[in-house]
């Protein structure tokens, strides 16, 4: 097996019944994944001796799988095994990213188009990646949209959704903020280009509700579930880009940066908030108390 061992990180794959060292060759010119994009993948984190979630991360990508017609071929306990397993590989010192992937090898016989479930492999990438929590960032509207489940896998965590992604991203850069603000299909608030997104407005904290055009992360989902614990008054609602023009404070989450605060929202300057600041100490507080597992 070729394997390329640039050292851009260390990094760690287990593929085929084996850990490997550095980048290995997986997908060829004729992998359906290759080809047509039958590829789903999930992100859990290690930092600090703790995984936050990471159950639920692997439970996760099995979903996805199913979702995008392929075959889970790993249980979703087996999946967390071997990361922990993993994590061992390095010097405990840095954060990883930890990344379970699905792809399909071929097409269904009777419509190549289709992938076809018994193809299905299975990959488990783990590499340094420092966190960048509470790392401030701009927005700016953008002019992409969010695709609707009439029209994109979008209850998958699906690679092909991802180049949407990129060019929202490329356009913000190119006026000169860090991100976007993706809208759906009917204008109403979806996430950023890379995250969740919330907002504070006269103390109560609103966030997209789930609509089916992105995914409402697990992160996102903990962040609810503490702050209402610690007695904020938390909302899921329809929300217009207006409505982000007006808030005392915007903030987004997600599994690769945690909590993080938006301090610019197109021309209008905002303070790093303490919502914000309240939501990423309780998630950490969490973190460490429970060592990451959902109690």
């Amino acid at each position: 097996m070729a394997v390329d061992t640039s050292p851009r990180s260390t990094t760690w794959t287990y593929v085929d019944g084996e850990w490997v060292e550095g980048n290995p060759k997986l997908i060829g010119p004729t992998s359906h994944a290759m080809w047509l994009g039958t590829t789903v993948f999930d992100g859990a984190r290690w930092f600090e001796g703790i995984s936050p979630d990471l159950n639920m991360h692997c439970q996760r990508v099995n979903r996805s799988a199913i979702n995008m017609g392929m075959k889970p071929v790993m249980a979703a306990e087996e999946i967390e095994r071997l990361a922990l397993e993993g994590v061992k590989k390095f010097d405990g010192k840095t954060a990883i990213y930890i990344k379970p992937m699905y792809w399909a090898e071929h097409g269904l016989p009777t419509s190549v188009v289709a992938a076809d479930p018994e193809s299905t492999r299975f990959a488990l990438c783990l590499f340094e990646a420092p966190m960048h929590t509470a790392k401030a960032s701009s927005l700016t509207v953008s002019p992409f949209r969010r695709p609707s489940a009439e029209v994109a896998m979008t209850a998958a965590k699906t690679g092909s959704l991802y180049p949407n992604s990129g060019r929202m991203i490329v356009e913000a850069q190119s006026r000169g903020f860090d991100n976007a603000l993706a809208l759906d299909m009917n204008g109403n608030v979806a996430e950023t280009a890379s995250s969740n997104i919330f907002m504070v407005k006269d103390g109560v904290v609103m966030t997209p509700i789930a609509n089916g055009t992105f995914l409402a992360g697990i992160t996102r989902s903990r962040v609810l579930t503490l702050l209402r614990g610690a007695g904020f008054d938390v909302r899921e609602v329809t929300l217009t880009a207006a409505d982000f023009a007006n808030a005392d404070e915007i903030f987004t989450s997600g599994n690769y940066s945690k909590i993080a605060p938006v301090n610019r929202f197109e021309d209008r300057s905002l303070q790093e908030g303490p919502v914000a600041r309240k939501a990423l100490e309780l998630y950490m507080d969490w973190a460490r108390s429970t060592k990451g597992e959902d109690v």
